[in-house]
């Protein structure tokens, strides 16, 4: 945080609207077929592997996954710790643990080599399956796992690592990327670890129908978990410079080289299209020439990469 205005007073918005015939929804066809296959395979799964974004460790967790936490063992892999404010990680987990969460793992799954993943989570996932009852599956020596969470919070990636980590099989990776929505289809069995047993099945990333709370839903847009057309990149922006300014952290200000904290983003963006040379050309309809305006999706598209590969510092976006 910028110390130069920690004792800023500007008059800042209280809270957050979006613009008359806006909302923060998105939830096409394939999530929907995502949840019907999940489920007629629930029989056969020993434990659900949640993978979450550590910036958001409550907010946008799907109310399915919660059910599936009284039926099954829960391991809840909060990723991208190093773009998050963990200094309250023993808040985080004593309230995760009181949600009903068995275990709890923080881990960067971009590193080149997490630790984490490769020597405490399959014992930990045992240990969380022999926790409950393995009805049907009493007797199998095997272990399977279901990797589940909202769209573009490492699921692939999570994948894609411990079958090079833990196997010596080498097959075609799963897709990935940095933007929601890659993984569209439920995969079949894949092979995670040799001892113990563990394979595990990828799902789409799948959000809940109805997002009713405006904040939660603003939070899973800033971190990337609905693609930003869906919302608006300006939108996110906008909502990113609010909980700054509602936080009295103006580290942005510093950033993006502002001469003092602002609650319009339209002069975040205008200074950052200025300084980044982000302009758009429009014909006028009247003079047929051509006018040069600041291109403020541009500006916005800019501002959120920054935020979310961490140019701005670690957050939690969570209040408690």
């Amino acid at each position: 945080m910028s110390s130069k205005f920690l004792t800023f007073s500007g008059n800042f918005r209280k809270t957050f609207a979006l613009p008359e015939g806006h909302r923060v929804q998105w939830f096409p066809g394939h999530m929907q077929k995502g949840i019907a296959q999940l489920l007629a395979r629930l029989r056969s799964i020993d434990c659900v592997l949640e993978i979450h974004d550590a910036r958001i460790p409550f907010s946008g967790r799907t109310p399915l996954f919660k059910d599936m936490m009284k039926m099954k063992a829960h391991v809840l892999l909060l990723n991208k710790c190093d773009l998050a404010d963990l200094s309250r990680k023993p808040d985080i987990v004593k309230k995760l643990q009181g949600e009903g969460v068995d275990k709890v793992l923080f881990t960067n799954l971009t590193a080149a080599n997490s630790k984490i993943i490769k020597h405490q989570l399959f014992p930990l996932v045992v240990e969380a399956i022999h926790s409950k009852p393995r009805y049907n599956r009493e007797t199998a020596e095997d272990y399977e796992m279901a990797v589940i969470g909202v769209p573009n919070v490492g699921k692939s990636t999570f994948i894609n690592y411990v079958r090079r980590s833990h196997t010596t099989i080498k097959k075609k990776s799963l897709r990935v990327g940095a933007v929601a929505g890659v993984t569209k289809v439920l995969s079949g069995k894949i092979r995670a670890n040799f001892n113990p047993p563990v394979f595990l099945m990828d799902t789409p990333g799948i959000l809940t129908p109805q997002v009713s709370d405006l904040e939660e839903g603003m939070k899973l847009a800033l971190c990337g978990c609905f693609p930003d057309h869906v919302v608006g990149e300006d939108l996110i922006a906008d909502y990113m410079l609010f909980w700054f300014n509602k936080n009295s952290d103006f580290r942005y200000v510093e950033h993006f080289g502002l001469p003092e904290p602002t609650d319009n983003v339209k002069v975040l963006l205008n200074h950052v299209a200025k300084e980044n040379q982000l302009v758009k050309r429009i014909k006028s309809p009247d003079s047929r020439e051509h006018q040069f305006f600041p291109d403020y999706v541009a500006a916005a598209t800019l501002v959120l990469k920054q935020f979310r590969e961490g140019g701005l510092g670690p957050v939690l976006l969570e209040d408690f």
